[in-house]
């Protein structure tokens, strides 16, 4: 028998699988009830051989009887048998052939005389039916290694598969005479696929030589066949490179196509590839390889025989699932390696094109549409080990630029930035900056750093953009309108609301002259201008339009993404709840947050911003509990995907504090929203609508808190920092103004808080409506301050009528309408909208 590898490491549960299932007569019971053989299968170098001996020294006091038989030559097979016959009392081949000695072996085997507790290992077995006839149906125990999956007919199998990464970092700490740490080791492992074989060879080169793990890796990815041929370990029979081509030059004999199969997935990453993306494709692509993907019969055989010799793992064949729930191929990344170095670079370029016309070929149409996304995930694992930059091809750089489209669809952000700023470097190196492909890419490049709240970087990258575009296809191109809506929400970020609606609805009449008024396109713009009339205090003209693109959404559902959808479903419930109909606003919100988690994942950003929404109208219905919980919920998800400087975060957590003011968790609610009010500005920048917003709430927080004249001075600031942006007849002056009112009769200044409150609700009744809840509580308060001040006909008539606009809107058990009746004045916060 081989000797035992000193280093042994991890296996346990494969090895005590293994124990069990060659010890259960029942699972392994075949033919004529006889104790059937167990099979370890697996790729080549994955451990099959050093399981195989670990478990004959670990168990070997089950055994009277252990014996090794090399089986990768089954004519060999009969003879090694006959070897065992000293042992079994018979005549040895010196005294009788060697044929009948092996006969006399299996006999004796059968029959469990002179030993019944006996073990067979048959190591590297090819076909089962050249091994078949030499396995003795006895009372012990048969264990086969094997590359062959068709093992699984005849025997209990048992997969070996690649080290998990803690076994690859355990097996350095072990095998390394010298220190390494965790992180290099990590690095090694994930550069040799954790296999055991690639490990071993890997540690002795390094201990023998003294090489770091820098210059180990550096000389894999420059020569991986000739590193990987360097000295055999001496627990193995093999080295790497000779371990695999023994499988490769048995499938270069029998089926070269699947050889050639083999070579195209060897430039795919190593991650699963999709069954369906061996498809016929229109791109450049090798004889051999487009008519075997055009004969599916052809094909299955191919990939059925790449199997058999473990060169590939197939998922989702045997009950195995995958992202994509259809069948995927994977291959080794060091099999991939040691493939594309046997080949000439001509080759391997023709290869490589010959996978992006495959990768584009499997793309949806629509990068948009939820259901596609598992495809385009599979398909995103390929997108850099495939080198898709580097690629000049107008139809490669449409796929990849459908990726990036995908990514922003999904809310993977990170992963966007990454892929765009190699795409914007690659093709404007190898195209110019003009190049559609290239200003395409830059539009995505400006989406992302809008989202990261760097408006201003977002704003500079896309107007440039916007020129080059309207020069190179012009002003009404598809992509041109696209990015117009782009610029659209980075003049929002910069907090110029008036220039973005004065943009957005020169947008909308483009978008309706260039694609008609119903399509996606035209309501996304449409969504936008909605956001501008809001943002300039103009709620109902915002849920005017809101409602009519909803309503066309929901008629031409098939033509418009999921995402637009929601996006519209979520405005109108916000602006629902801006015109102050907050029962309503929770309807929608509630059906909106249900759609969404329906159609994407619960952590996607518009599922989060909904979310928010919701937990804001619940708390303008008086549900301080329920509100406090999803807000809660919010800002956590916010905080762990996307950092605590976003501005979805920020804004998450002012909803948070104040759903914990109205529950009167003053101190939380100070806490989170100072921390907010200092890092608003880094965001924005100082003279920010959202600025000044974020540090009225914490002058609301000042003044519960007891610290009245702190409370004031700071939303004096706050009123002058926003009349100076928005002017003094905005929607936020007058939310503002109302709190300073209060703030100047909590101090006792009484006749300064009615002339500030009389002023204030002059104002807000023309602009959002008598019955509106901010012009409720600006009344509610400046009746108490009337009746303080002594005017009290005036208090009067002004706390009746509006007691009874709160009757016929809130109702009297709503907390606002309490705190009207009782002369307790009313405290407005702010929540900051998407831009």
């Amino acid at each position: 028998m081989p000797s035992r590898n000193r280093n042994f490491t991890g296996r346990e549960e494969l090895l005590d699988k293994l124990h069990s299932g060659i010890l259960d007569r029942v699972t392994a019971v075949v033919a004529h009830g006889l104790q059937g053989p167990s099979a370890l299968h697996g790729l080549g170098g994955v451990g099959k051989t050093q399981m195989a001996i670990e478990y004959a020294h670990r168990y070997h006091q089950d055994y009277d009887l252990v014996w090794w038989i090399p089986a990768d030559q089954p004519a060999l097979v009969r003879s090694n048998l006959a070897q065992l016959a000293p042992k079994l009392g018979v005549p040895g081949s010196t005294m009788t052939s060697s044929e009948d000695a092996a006969e006399a072996v299996l006999d004796k085997l059968r029959s469990g005389e002179p030993f019944s507790r006996w073990l067979l290992i048959f190591d590297n077995a090819d076909e089962p039916q050249d091994l078949l006839p030499n396995i003795p149906p006895g009372p012990g125990h048969v264990l086969i290694t094997s590359r062959n999956h068709d093992w699984a007919k005849n025997a209990d199998t048992v997969a070996v598969d690649v080290f998990t990464r803690e076994e690859s970092v355990e097996f350095f700490r072990r095998r390394m005479r010298r220190s390494l740490d965790d992180e290099a080791a990590d690095r090694l492992a994930e550069a040799l696929g954790d296999l055991p074989l690639a490990l071993e060879q890997s540690a002795a080169l390094q201990t023998e030589t003294g090489m770091s793990a820098e210059e180990y890796l550096r000389l894999l990815n420059e020569s991986t066949a000739s590193l990987l041929n360097v000295g055999k370990p001496s627990e193995y029979p093999q080295s790497m490179s000779a371990a695999w081509n023994l499988s490769v030059n048995k499938l270069k004999e029998q089926l070269p196509e699947a050889m050639e199969l083999l070579r195209c997935c060897a430039f795919f990453g190593p991650e699963p590839i999709p069954r369906g993306v061996f498809s016929p494709v229109k791109g450049p692509v090798r004889p051999v390889i487009a008519e075997l993907v055009a004969a599916p019969l052809r094909l299955s055989t191919a990939i059925k025989r790449l199997s058999k010799y473990a060169l590939v793992r197939i998922q989702a064949e045997s009950g195995e699932s995958t992202v994509t729930g259809e069948r995927t191929i994977q291959v080794h990344r060091l099999i991939q390696a040691l493939l594309r170095d046997a080949l000439p670079l001509a080759t391997q370029n023709e290869i490589r094109a010959e996978v992006h016309s495959l990768l584009a070929g499997a793309a949806p149409a629509d990068s948009a549409d939820p259901a596609n996304w598992p495809r385009f995930d599979a398909l995103l694992a390929h997108v850099a080990p495939t080198q898709l930059a580097d690629s000049e091809r107008a139809d490669v750089r449409e796929f990849a630029l459908q990726i990036l489209d995908y990514l922003m669809a999904s809310g993977n952000y990170d992963v966007a930035r990454t892929h765009v700023e190699r795409f914007v470097e690659r093709w404007t190196a190898d195209s110019g900056p003009r190049d559609m492909s290239v200003l395409r890419a830059k539009r995505v490049r400006g989406d992302l750093l809008r989202f990261l709240g760097r408006y201003d970087e977002a704003y500079e990258l896309d107007m440039a953009t916007l020129t080059a575009m309207r020069e190179v296809a012009g002003g009404e191109h598809r992509d041109t309108l696209v990015l117009r809506n782009g610029i659209g929400a980075d003049l929002r970020g910069r907090g110029l609301f008036r220039k973005a609606r004065e943009h957005d609805a020169e947008s909308v009449e483009l978008h309706r002259e260039v694609f008609g008024p119903n399509h996606a396109r035209t309501l996304m713009a449409v969504n936008n201008l909605a956001l501008d009339h809001g943002l300039n205090s103009d709620y109902r003209s915002a849920r005017k339009l809101l409602e009519e693109a909803f309503t066309t959404a929901q008629l031409t559902e098939s033509a418009v993404s999921r995402g637009t959808v929601l996006n519209l479903w979520a405005g109108l419930s916000r602006m629902t709840r801006l015109c102050g109909d907050y029962v309503e606003a929770c309807d929608i919100g509630e059906e909106a947050l249900a759609y969404g988690r329906e159609e994407l994942d619960a952590d996607h950003p518009r599922i989060l911003l909904v979310q928010k929404d919701l937990a804001i109208a619940r708390l303008r219905m008086g549900e301080a509990p329920e509100a406090l919980e999803l807000a809660h919920d919010v800002h956590a998800l916010y905080v762990r995907n996307f950092g605590i400087e976003h501005p979805g975060t920020l804004a998450a957590a002012l909803c948070l504090a104040n759903a914990f003011r109205v529950n009167d968790q003053i101190e939380e609610a100070y806490k989170l929203a100072q921390d907010a009010m200092v890092r608003y500005p880094r965001l924005y920048g100082a003279d920010h609508p959202y600025n000044f917003g974020c540090a009225s709430n914490v002058a609301v927080l000042l003044r519960v808190r007891g610290d009245l004249k702190g409370a004031r001075e700071l939303n004096e600031r706050v009123i002058d920092g926003l009349k100076a942006k928005l002017g003094d007849g905005h929607h936020y002056v007058l939310t503002v103004a109302v709190n300073l009112a209060s703030d100047l009769a909590a101090l006792g200044d009484f006749q300064a808080a009615c002339e500030l409150g009389r002023d204030t609700h002059r104002r807000l009744r023309p602009l959002v409506g008598e019955q509106h809840p901010t012009t409720m509580a600006c009344a509610a308060n400046l009746a108490a301050d009337l009746a303080k001040a002594g005017h009290r006909e005036e208090a009067e008539a002004l706390r009746e009528e509006t007691l009874h606009n709160y009757r016929v809107t809130r109702g009297m058990a709503h907390p606002d309408a309490l705190a009207a009746e009782e002369g307790r004045h009313l405290d407005l916060d702010f929540d900051p909208p998407p831009v």
